[in-house]
């Protein structure tokens, strides 16, 4: 099948606006948004950010199948645009209640380019040319592409014992590292004692093993001298056929004691094995803009006298020079004088600024070589016969972060590469404040009247929390070419990705397929999708303009503005970070699934990689909750498993194919057991209606479980989980107010809702704002409990109801907060009862402050002030009617009311 036959089978392509930056949104305003066009062609795959790749070190993605589309053990082809197989491996990561498979994951190899379209089809996939394979022997694993070979050890320091290519060892002893001293300052007066630890492996996993893809999973503690284990990681090395590189994915949990364990470094350190002369032998910095640094270990450019312009050029190429016998004499008898550069350090402390130096040796002081504002951090260390090519994602966001080279001049090189620098100071994760006297229930409560902030005692500790590193190892035969190092760097910076069509996501069925592709058929919804994109846009700039990036930050964004001070409220207790709060992740991957814009796509997947690491607990007493909004992202007391939930996460899952955050999901299946352990709401409802049991808020805390136990079914098939939620359901649909009922009972041990006796109705603005709503949707989808969605159709019907109709049918009447967010509950019900005036009342709802009137409507908000110096540090551009809140249930709200009612918005 020729291009052009391909494209006219695969049916209109969709353009879209291309992504601002793949690494972070690096935009200065709203206006920045660049004219170039993605296509989306339904039937067929594409990378997220347009263009295919330059460089292709193997690619992984997930893929959408409706119900019955796919059978278990159906195999799977790729082919390209221009209708060549393309070796491919797949397996099954969700199914549906029938037993099809509902997801897939998808792997290809390393150089394989099927163009900027590309299909899966049903049939036998073709094979790589040389497959990746795993063999375990005594004391490692063996990895080998078919170009370069790992050693994984099974135990000891060492992740990676040796790294080979054309049957010479180029890398040895790849192995984590730290530093960490107890206090949190090293002052004269008060000298801080620093200890060093490193990796110590406990076990090693074959998770796949081709053979297109294998991935070896390793879990361990980091290590002490004095025999003390902590920080337990697990790591993932990801091995693609045909591949020069091998991915490494690390997440720690910090488990220290956050008043005495302060981190001082944490870096993956490895040698190179060097055989080159030293004037052969080169440093390669990838900085900003595909800007390259690179010199020789001993330079020979520069000098009083001209070794000649070949031998010259070659070093600036990195390619071998011309023998010694052919320089210039009056160089090459005078080598011994010209110095070796030992040491190498690019240093990246902030998101705005980076240095490079260098040094003969220690005991000398090191010279200034150059400095730029965002490194991409990629760095070369070897010779022209071979070295190490290696780099990490998101390196300037993820500040501080640091590059060492050290006894590049020896025959053995060491690299560090730094995910939180020596040079920073050292972590502290402490909680920012005494308490402020909040001894109390009574206190804490009345102090959120000030500063919104859910404080307790104990509450606001960093123990459990994680962070995941993604790193990129090279093995390479020869010093790569200057433009072969950006190439790479751009690969590792932000690996390509592959996703579907919006259209196919939306015929499979997949999330409830609660969306529509955009449409701009009349002035109401060209107002609605103004205001859906010029969101995304304004956020993505309010990334960069208000430098939301930093190891423990990145991905997240603020919750509310401060419009005195033209700053978002980053100091004022929940005000600012927002940890999904209102969810800012449904909106974005809803908004993602419709679009195929890879500026939303950016968005969502640095927010999740975020928020499944920092903002929940994976250890200790908390473990399984997350941790609601505040100015730390683990400061607030409340813990919740509104935040942890799976309703957030499964998106990156499904449509990336990412393991960690799978291992999330896993995680938190039964997370539910917590609320035994913590009661979320203590502090305002402390009589225990059912003594002996738990509490579950049919709300956020049902919501979540279901999101938990639902995500669990579908990627296992295992019926307990659909048992449970079966037994859920009818328990909350056969109560006479169903979900105004407000709470159950909780078994912790059956996992099971338990009613209790009521006075009246319960309503929270909260309960459907958490995921409740898009779960529901699918619940109602996948299992048929019909007093179930009854009882929910009633929720949706009353929530906005007027006093009169809430006084009549629940004995009591309130005011409805969050009334345009809760429209898309009467939207839901309009829809599947066919009540035509409840789809307008939805609509009125959603509108409450008439922005459709007028001739402009909403696009007249759709507008940014321009604020600089004096009145801010730095110049910005604000929105200050947009809070994190609105923008997410809004944009909910808008998305799945043009789904389920829009033919009535006209």
């Amino acid at each position: 099948m020729d291009r052009r036959a391909f494209l006219k089978q695969s049916g209109i392509a969709a353009s879209l606006p291309l992504a601002l930056s793949a690494t972070g949104c690096a935009v200065t305003s709203v206006n920045d948004m660049p004219l170039p066009t993605v296509k989306r062609i339904p039937g067929t795959l594409s990378w997220v950010d347009g263009n295919a790749p330059d460089y292709q070190g193997g690619a992984t993605w997930g893929h959408p199948w409706a119900e019955g589309e796919l059978k278990k053990g159906e195999p799977l082809t790729l082919i390209s645009e221009q209708g060549t197989p393309i070796p491919l491996q797949s397996w099954p990561t969700a199914y549906w209640p029938d037993g099809s498979i509902k997801w897939t994951a998808h792997a290809i190899p390393a150089g394989s380019q099927p163009g900027e379209q590309f299909k899966i089809i049903k049939g036998k996939p073709a094979s790589p040319k040389a497959a990746v394979s795993v063999v375990e022997q005594a004391g490692n694993v063996v990895v080998n592409t078919g170009v370069i070979s790992l050693h994984i050890a099974k135990s000891g320091q060492d992740i990676i014992s040796e790294m080979h290519r054309n049957g010479s060892v180029i890398g040895r002893s790849a192995r984590l590292v730290g530093l960490v001293q107890d206090a949190p300052e090293n002052t004269p007066e008060s000298p801080a004692s620093v200890t060093a630890f490193t990796s110590s492996v406990d076990a090693v996993t074959i998770e796949q093993q081709g053979p297109v893809r294998s991935v070896i999973k390793i879990e361990g503690k980091q290590t002490t001298e004095s025999g003390r284990s902590w920080l337990p990681f697990t790591l993932r090395i990801y091995a693609y056929a045909g591949a020069e590189t091998v991915k490494i994915s690390h997440t720690f949990i910090y488990d220290g004691d956050d008043q005495k364990d302060f981190i001082r470094g944490l870096g993956l350190r490895f040698n190179v094995v060097q055989r080159d002369e030293l004037y052969n032998r080169h440093i390669r910095f990838v900085g900003q803009n595909d800007g390259l640094w690179g010199e020789g270990v001993k330079g020979i450019t520069g000098l009083r006298r001209d070794p000649g312009q070949s031998v010259r050029d070659a070093q600036i190429a990195g390619v071998a020079t011309p023998p010694l016998s052919e320089w210039d004499e009056r160089v090459s008898s005078r080598m011994h004088y010209i110095p070796v550069w030992n040491d190498f350090t690019l240093s990246q402390l902030s998101a705005n600024g980076f240095a490079i130096r260098k040094r003969t040796k220690p005991g000398h002081a090191w010279i200034d070589s150059d400095q730029g504002q965002r490194a991409n951090g990629t760095t070369y260390i070897g010779g022209t016969s071979g070295g190490v090519l290696f780099g990490m994602r998101d390196f300037w966001q993820l500040h501080p972060v640091q590059v060492d080279v050290r006894n590049a001049g020896s025959d053995l090189a060491e690299a560090t590469l730094w995910f939180w620098s020596p040079e920073a100071p050292a972590m502290d994760v402490r909680f920012y404040h005494d308490g402020m006297g909040q001894d109390t229930y009574d206190k804490q409560l009345d102090a959120l009247n000030i500063i919104y902030e859910d404080y307790e005692p104990g509450f606001g500790s960093a123990y459990g929390v994680a962070r995941t590193t993604d790193f990129t190892l090279g093995i390479m035969d020869s010093t790569p070419s200057r433009e072969q190092t950006v190439a790479m760097a751009r690969y590792i910076s932000q690996a390509p990705q592959v996703v579907a069509a919006p259209q196919d996501y939306l015929n499979a069925g997949v999330f409830g397929g609660l969306w529509t592709l955009p449409d701009r058929s009349s002035p109401a919804k060209a107002a609605i999708e103004d205001r859906l994109d010029f969101q995304v846009k304004y956020y993505c700039s309010q990334v960069d303009q208000r430098h939301w990036y930093g190891f423990w930050n990145f991905g997240d964004v603020m919750h509310t503005y401060d419009t005195d001070r033209h700053v978002w409220r980053y100091d004022i207790g929940g005000y600012a970070w927002d940890n999904s709060e209102l969810s800012p992740d449904l909106w974005l991957w809803y908004s993602f699934l419709r679009t195929g814009d890879p500026t939303t796509f950016h968005l969502a997947e640095n927010m999740t990689r975020h928020n499944r690491d920092v903002d929940i607990y994976h250890a200790g007493e908390f473990k399984g909750l997350g941790t609601r909004h505040n100015v730390q992202h683990w400061g607030c007391s409340a813990k919740q498993l509104r935040i942890s939930t799976a309703a957030y996460r499964r998106f990156h899952y499904y449509i990336t194919g990412d393991d960690r955050t799978g291992d999330v999901l896993n995680e938190v299946i039964n997370a539910d057991k917590a609320l035994g352990v913590l009661n979320p709401t203590r502090k305002v409802a402390r009589e225990n209606p059912m003594p002996g049991m738990a509490k579950i808020g049919v709300g956020t805390d049902w919501g979540s479980t279901a999101a938990n136990w639902l995500t669990a079914w579908e990627r296992t098939g295992d019926t307990q989980y659909r048992d449970r939620l079966v037994a859920a359901m009818k328990e909350i649909g056969e109560h006479p107010l169903g979900f105004f009922a407000g709470a159950f009972g909780y078994d912790v041990d059956a996992q099971k809702l338990l009613s209790y006796d009521l006075d009246k109705p319960s309503i929270s603005h909260l309960s459907s704002v958490f995921g409740l709503m898009e779960i529901n949707t699918e619940l109602n989808q996948l299992i048929d409990m019909p007093a179930y969605k009854q009882a929910w159709m009633e929720y949706g019907r009353l929530y906005n109801a007027d006093a009169q109709t809430q006084e009549a049918e629940l004995g009591m009447s309130k005011r409805p907060n969050l009334k345009a967010a809760h429209s898309r509950l009467t939207a839901y019900t309009a829809y599947h009862s066919g009540d035509k005036q409840l789809a307008k009342r939805a609509w009125k709802e959603f509108d409450a402050k008439q922005e459709f009137a007028g001739k402009t409507g909403i696009s007249s908000r759709l507008q940014t002030a321009h604020v600089k110096g004096p009145d801010v540090l730095n110049p910005i551009d604000e929105a200050p009617w947009i809070s994190t809140n609105d923008a997410s249930q809004w944009g909910l709200a808008a998305i799945q009311n043009l789904a389920l009612v829009g033919d009535a918005l006209d």
